[in-house]
């Protein structure tokens, strides 16, 4: 048998005697402890031990007492009880408690040795078991670091394509250079401030991101003159909405973000369109859209006009409320200062900031 490091707690000092030359001559190392108390001291310095042997009744602390310590605080370490009272009853209570096996007083060599030979090989299987968990864990947390990282790169790479797409649109109408990236921005700090959590947000930042991509199929003669659309041309304008919903609800990551391009038009008393969706029928992200969409679209530049101050956009958004806009968005809305929306449009316009990736 290999040798293995065993404790022994008896209050008798000839049982311990006996039992220790018996496992001694077995080649095993032994230690005695003379009641569960010194038995904890030892246990508490050095808890490399193949096995616990005790007795059941001792002065103070009894075998059982030691034994639910060990369970506790030392599990992987297996114990066997061994008494001289044959009761089926105290035997049951010990294996209810933890113990490997239960000896009666008095027991032969060979049945010791079978004892340990078992307790011994039951623990080196605990350990084994331990070792390949704590390897286990060690092995997924690489591979979910890993897989972390390459859905990092992939959000990145869905992000570059996305505002691949952004700038071909921009290219087309010029007129509204940058409104993408100063609308996101701000549809972000408004979400934000609302309580949209982090994995929303990435979605409401590329639908508004992409409320306009269903343009790149409007006729230049539509999207770029320069006066009134009659009403058939107005009707073909609309349809920029449908049709980005139809470009990029076919691909899975913008699935979500095809909802908010669909109803970017829409207004919260049901009058905007391409469905006339009323309240809470708009999703969140197009409703939070909707106002930094005119935010900014009030306060730009364009060719026939000078675009207005903050605070005038912000009067006529609060005007705006519960027809337009949702009331509850429009309250968190005016809750921010004018100079942090000033701020927002000067980080957006920055050479080479990129707007999905500043979540």
């Amino acid at each position: 048998m290999s040798q293995e490091k065993i404790l022994i707690v008896d209050d008798e000092a000839t049982i311990r005697g006996i039992v220790s030359t018996l496992l001694e001559r077995s080649g095993h190392r032994t230690v005695t402890a003379s009641g569960a108390n010194e038995a904890i001291d030892l246990l508490s310095h050095d808890p490399n031990y193949s096995l616990v042997l005790s007795d059941i009744l001792m002065p103070g602390t009894d075998g059982l007492a030691l034994l639910d310590r060990i369970s506790t605080e030392h599990p992987e370490v297996p114990v066997v009880m061994f008494s001289a009272v044959r009761d089926i009853q105290v035997a049951t209570n010990a294996f209810r408690r933890g113990a490997f096996d239960y000896l009666v007083k008095p027991f032969e060599r060979g049945q010791l040795e079978n004892v340990v030979a078992r307790a011994s090989e039951h623990r080196r299987h605990l350990r084994q078991n331990i070792a390949y968990r704590l390897h286990l864990e060690e092995v997924i947390s690489t591979r979910t670091s890993r897989l972390r990282a390459i859905m990092h790169d992939l959000e990145r790479s869905y992000d570059i394509t996305i505002g691949a797409m952004g700038d071909a649109l921009d290219l087309r109408d010029q007129e509204t250079e940058g409104h993408s990236k100063r609308v996101t921005a701000y549809t972000i700090e408004l979400a934000r401030i609302f309580g949209v959590n982090d994995g929303d947000l990435r979605t409401i930042a590329r639908g508004a991101f992409l409320h306009d991509i269903g343009k790149i199929a409007t006729p230049d003669a539509i999207l770029l003159k320069p006066g009134r659309l009659d009403d058939a041309e107005m009707t073909v304008m609309r349809e920029h909405c449908q049709r980005g919903y139809e470009m990029l609800r076919k691909i899975p990551f913008l699935c979500d973000a095809a909802e908010i391009v669909y109803a970017h038009q829409e207004r919260y008393d049901g009058s905007g369109y391409p469905r006339g969706l009323k309240g809470i029928e708009i999703p969140l992200g197009a409703r939070i859209f909707t106002i930094a969409d005119t935010l900014d679209a009030m306060t730009s530049d364009r060719p026939y006009r000078k675009g207005t101050t903050f605070a005038a956009a912000r009067s006529e958004i609060q005007h705006c409320s519960g027809s337009q806009f949702d009331p509850a968005i429009v309250e968190v809305f005016l809750k921010i200062p004018d100079e942090e929306w000033i701020r927002i449009r000067k980080k957006s316009e920055e050479p080479g900031f990129d707007v999905l990736t500043s979540i």
